[in-house]
């Protein structure tokens, strides 16, 4: 059996990964080469020391010097219809209007910005031009409460916070400005200036110590734009984790890395090209939003689709619309979305053209197979494929893909895929580290530093260290259960700590909230374990019904019937409670810590990060109700 061109570059990368990634990283914009493609010394590691460079350059500048200047690059489109298109000329007019501003405002390399503002030309402008100048954004996702920003702006140092006064959503104008001026209210913080875009005609006007768009704008006139040359080493920027887990880590990636391995995974997993009208649906406050809104697709001399809004608002054919509007090539969305678009069944796709889409992609959870196969057969005919793969924040890019740019292998629905080039990983057992055999789930680990891979925590290496790096000796501990076949595709379970542990057998949320959604009733599912004398643990489950059904003892003994005959008796199902939504961060990804909570009747802890603080109170009725029930039994 032939090699094939994955299998070739992962041969490559793990026989030799200096030399291979000395050879991808060769035709990116180094001003200066590199001393060592890599030194690493566990848990600290280096990529590309001595080199300079500028990632904003290698996304604009050099597109535009080799003649690429009029080809489209952003496209901004907002539920309510309203648009900016610019071409890579202009964006890069813009980015050094702003780079001079921030310039003239006393950011310098190094000094970190806040921005809390939704995806918009202006804010993607701001990141593009901070990173141009050598300083350091931090962008957090717009809507988040006063604790969750001021506790982001108060563990970057940041200098100045740059807020929008308000963002759309489902036909509504949401102000944003009152949270940030809550967030700095107590003064526990290093901001020296607050820029604000007024959007709305009819804004306040600017506050004492405040400053308007415009007039930072204004200001930079007579100031240079030139990017900077940074060392590769440098920060582009730090992201806070999404929130899962209790506590956020303000991940930090560089310059040099994290534009080598996006990069390549922009050619190797997403095929992107300057041909490509490309559509990532995530928002800027994401690593997704980061990597495949802004950056990624930029570096590839594509067009990029920024969209700000509700991919259900005006109407649940919004998606399909545009996707034949702009001519989409490639889609990036989330589980979530395609779960919430299956609610309105195929109906809304009929009627527009999605012939220029070549292929689908999915992140930040898993796409369970019912989803897959809704949007895979029953929306897209089998026309194009949909492709499931797997990252962190902390990674930066993907780990696990169907790598569309080196040719697709079989796709197995509900697996994340197969290692992509570079990522030296393994499944170990928990507690004695050592590695599993094929079908035998752990941990899954990096036993070797990747570009990308995020090498401290901002104002805490001591926490990087601890919570990556230690839990396996010599190997980044990525937190995710998984297990992998015997081809070597990944089946991820959910977090290691999330999986439920059934007398002996250890099963995953992940696999539980699947099966649930096999039955057609059921819109989302959310599993968790909970005690029990007899088998140490049961599944306690939280269900989403869809519309036109209702909850009912009838249907959640259907529910049950069909979970066992998808997973067996294995899967012992104790409590089972029907809630109006599930608690999630605003990323999309299920807070099982919380339902955890819930059921133990512990504290839930931080959540600020939730997308809908109701579903927790939600949450907690129904179990309670569930519990007085039992008791008056």
């Amino acid at each position: 059996m032939s090699e094939t061109e994955l299998q070739r570059l992962q041969r490559e990368a793990l026989a030799d990964p200096n030399a291979f990634w000395a050879r991808e990283a060769a035709d990116l914009p180094w001003f200066s080469p590199w001393d060592s493609v890599l030194e690493w010394d566990a848990p600290t590691f280096t990529w590309f020391k001595g080199a300079t460079t500028n990632i904003t350059a290698a996304c604009l500048d050099r597109h535009v010097a080799a003649g690429y200047g009029d080809r489209p690059a952003l496209i901004w489109l907002r539920e309510d219809g309203a648009e900016r298109r610019l071409s890579y000329a202009e964006l890069l007019h813009e980015v050094e209007r702003v780079a001079a501003a921030l310039r003239v405002l006393g950011i310098e390399h190094g000094d970190r910005i806040t921005l809390s503002m939704p995806v918009s030309v202006e804010a993607i402008t701001l990141m593009l031009a901070c990173a141009r100048i050598g300083a350091i954004h931090s962008v957090v996702f717009a809507g988040f409460g006063e604790g969750a920003l001021g506790q982001r702006i108060r563990l970057s140092g940041s200098k100045a916070v740059f807020v929008a006064d308000s963002t759309r959503r489902r036909g509504k104008v949401v102000p944003l400005k009152h949270i940030v001026d809550a967030a700095l209210a107590d003064g526990d913080h290093d901001v020296e200036h607050v820029v604000v875009q007024r959007r709305e005609p009819d804004a306040a006007p600017a506050g004492e110590g405040e400053l308007d768009w415009d007039e930072f704008l204004a200001a930079g006139a007579d100031t240079s734009g030139a990017y900077a040359e940074v060392a590769a080493t440098d920060p582009v920027f730090i992201l806070a984790t999404s929130g899962t887990t209790a506590t956020p880590k303000l991940v930090v990636h560089v310059h040099g890395g994290y534009m080598a391995g996006l990069d390549a995974m922009g050619r190797w997993v997403y095929g992107l090209d300057r041909n490509d009208v490309w559509w990532s649906t995530s928002d800027i406050g994401w690593i997704v939003g980061h990597s495949y809104i802004v950056y990624g697709p930029l570096l590839a001399g594509a067009a990029t689709i920024a969209f700000e809004g509700s991919l259900d608002f005006p109407g649940p054919d919004t998606l399909y619309r545009l996707i034949a509007q702009e001519r989409v090539t490639g889609l990036f969305t989330a589980p979530t979305a395609v779960r919430m678009l299956m609610q309105h069944g195929t109906a809304p796709a009929e009627g527009h053209d999605l012939s220029t889409l070549t292929r689908v992609f999915c992140a930040g959870e898993t796409l369970n197979p019912p989803a897959w196969e809704w949007l895979q057969q029953a929306v897209l005919g089998d026309r194009v494929p949909v492709i499931d793969h797997m990252w962190q924040t902390e990674t930066g890019v993907p780990l696990f893909a169907n790598p569309w740019g080196l040719g697709l292998e079989e796709i197995r629905p509900g697996s994340g895929g197969l290692p992509m080039p570079g990522w030296d990983v393994a499944i170990v057992d928990p507690q004695t580290h050592e590695e599993l055999p094929a079908n035998q789930a752990g941990m899954m680990v990096v036993r070797r530093p990747f570009p990308s891979l995020t090498g401290t925590i901002w104002g805490d290496p001591d926490r990087y260290a601890l919570d990556y790096w230690s839990r396996v000796p010599n190997a980044y501990a990525s937190g995710d259960a998984c297990r992998f076949d015997e081809e070597g595709y990944a089946w991820f379970a959910g977090r290691a700590d999330e999986v439920i542990k059934i007398a002996a057998h250890r099963i995953g949320t992940v696999e539980v909230e699947t099966a649930f959604l096999h039955h057609p009733a059921v819109a989302e599912a959310g599993a968790t374990g909970q005690p029990d004398e007899l088998r140490g643990e049961i599944v306690a489950v939280f269900v989403v019904v869809k519309p036109g059904f209702a909850a009912s003892p009838d249907l959640e003994q259907e529910l049950r019937a069909t979970v066992r005959e998808v997973l067996g008796p294995v899967a012992v199902i104790g409590d089972l409670r029907f809630v109006s939504s599930l608690p999630k961060t605003r990323s999309g990804k299920i807070m099982r810590r919380v339902l955890k909570a819930v059921v133990t009747g512990v504290d839930v802890g931080d959540v600020s990060t939730i997308e809908n603080e109701g579903s927790v109170e939600d949450a907690r009725a129904a179990f309670q109700q569930l519990q007085a029930e039992t008791d008056a039994s």
